[in-house]
């Protein structure tokens, strides 16, 4: 899915950058470039330093460079000319951006670098604000992709390196979020996320906008914050357990929570 979206991505900037002799560049989380743009005309050089498709440009392997310093760091990085560890790859200036997954998890770099000499470091941080951009907009799609049924909501951000969204269901619970996010609201780093109602989370109530949907939503959020325990929630509720079993079956709610698994 990752370089499905990542493509289109990919050939924009490859578009702005490519005629100033750069290569637009996509790898794992290994470090392996899986997909790549360069011009004819520069096709020697890079093909020269080793930046082709399918090499491997870890730390591991070619020590500090900008992709492998942008994933073992996970920042990022601008390497210039010597400040590469290899003689071979000091021509080269290289801008790099971490991309995440839905979940959290590192799933590679983008990568541009320039094979001119007189690439200056001044137009360097240009290249790498337009890197982190393209970074967050596929980071962004792979997360819509993840999250198809769910509203997204995207809190203010002011910073063009991460992307902070969640993922929310019909009953207004949180089931995704992204590294960002996580990091801002203090969730899980990586994997799925614990359920939590979006009211809990934001810091407001929710408004409804119907009385059978605003009940729905309310014992919706009274399971999730028992971690599904019918009579717990249905003592925060004020009712019965089995008030609580007719109403849930009135309403629709199956097992809990087996009914987030298809959002």
């Amino acid at each position: 899915m990752l370089l499905e979206i990542a493509a289109p991505k990919l050939d924009q900037l490859f578009g702005l950058v490519g005629n100033s002799g750069c290569t637009v560049a996509l790898t794992d989380a290994q470090g392996i470039v899986i997909e790549q743009r360069y011009s004819l005309a520069d096709a020697d050089a890079f093909d020269k330093w080793g930046l082709s498709q399918g090499s491997d440009w870890s730390e591991g392997a070619e020590g500090t460079n900008g992709i492998g310093t942008c994933l073992a760091e996970q920042r990022q990085v601008i390497i210039h000319r010597n400040e590469h560890f290899l003689a071979r790859n000091v021509g080269m200036s290289c801008m790099d951006a971490p991309i995440y997954g839905a979940d959290g998890t590192l799933a590679g770099a983008l990568d541009v670098s320039s094979a001119r000499a007189d690439q200056t470091e001044a137009f360097n941080r240009l290249i790498a604000a337009m890197a982190a951009q393209t970074a967050r907009h596929i980071e962004t799609e792979t997360f819509h992709a993840a999250f198809p049924k769910a509203r997204i909501i995207c809190a203010d951000n002011d910073s063009s390196e991460t992307a902070l969204l969640l993922a929310v269901d019909p009953d207004d619970i949180v089931i995704g979020a992204t590294r960002g996010a996580r990091k801002v609201f203090g969730l899980q780093a990586t994997g799925a996320i614990s359920p939590i109602p979006a009211g809990d989370l934001l810091g407001r109530e929710d408004g409804p906008t119907g009385f059978e949907k605003a009940e729905r939503a309310a014992m919706i959020r009274a399971l999730t914050r028992a971690n599904g325990n019918v009579s717990e929630a249905a003592r925060a509720l004020g009712v019965g357990r089995a008030t609580l079993y007719r109403r849930m079956k009135r309403l629709g709610i199956g097992d809990f929570p087996a009914h987030l698994s298809q959002y």
